[in-house]
């Protein structure tokens, strides 16, 4: 018998978010809850999902993995040329939701996009396993292809090409940072009364103000 979607429910009841609990200003705290994320989670802490908007106003969402953050903001990396990438070129507004189930906590952020140094591109891709770095290559990413075995050819080659070579990154491929204007910390509470801190940057200093659940 199928469940009935409209019953799925969980009560959270693991921890709050009182303001006495929270710092002035966001990123320290988000520091403290990733932390948190990486020693509780059963899944990879950083993933994400990403939204972007096209051309036509149509929003994207797809998951992502966070690969760097400090007072700048927050890194990832993906193809220039890939869907997301003419995205964020085209409109560098994005947003990225955190989802950390074991925990019963949400972080939403939003914020301007802008590319990486191509130094701190070459810096991460370089630290990537050898098959990722060619992987880079191989996929024309977001383009229609015929077949599996046109990645799986593209790769074979390029084993061959750089098999006493280093692979170099690719121009079309690199980081961009999401600088934060937003960010709202969500904790599980009972009865549906989540508590939610919202951080906003106002010219240049954040304001913490709390939202009704």
């Amino acid at each position: 018998m199928k469940p009935d979607v409209a019953d799925l429910r969980r009560d959270y009841t693991r921890d709050g978010l009182l303001e006495n609990q929270a710092p002035d200003e966001p990123l320290s705290l988000f520091a403290t809850w990733f932390e948190q994320a990486v020693e509780i989670e059963s899944t990879e802490a950083n993933a994400m999902m990403l939204a972007s908007v096209d051309t036509n106003g149509q929003p994207h969402l797809r998951t992502l993995l966070l690969k760097g953050m400090d007072d700048r903001g927050f890194v990832f990396f993906t193809n220039y040329q890939s869907a997301k990438g003419q995205q964020l070129q085209a409109n560098p507004q994005a947003a990225m939701t955190f989802w950390w189930h074991d925990l019963e906590r949400q972080v939403r952020i939003e914020g301007q996009v802008e590319q990486i140094s191509a130094d701190e591109s070459d810096a991460y891709y370089h630290s990537r396993p050898v098959g990722s770095r060619l992987g880079a290559w191989a996929s024309p990413q977001s383009q229609v292809i015929a077949n599996r075995e046109v990645l799986e050819n593209n790769l074979q080659q390029l084993q061959q090409q750089y098999a006493d070579l280093a692979p170099e990154r690719p121009p079309h491929w690199g980081g961009f940072r999401l600088k934060p204007q937003l960010i709202e910390f969500w904790q599980g509470r009972p009865s549906r009364l989540h508590d939610r801190l919202n951080y906003r940057l106002v010219d240049g200093q954040w304001q913490r103000e709390r939202l009704a659940p």
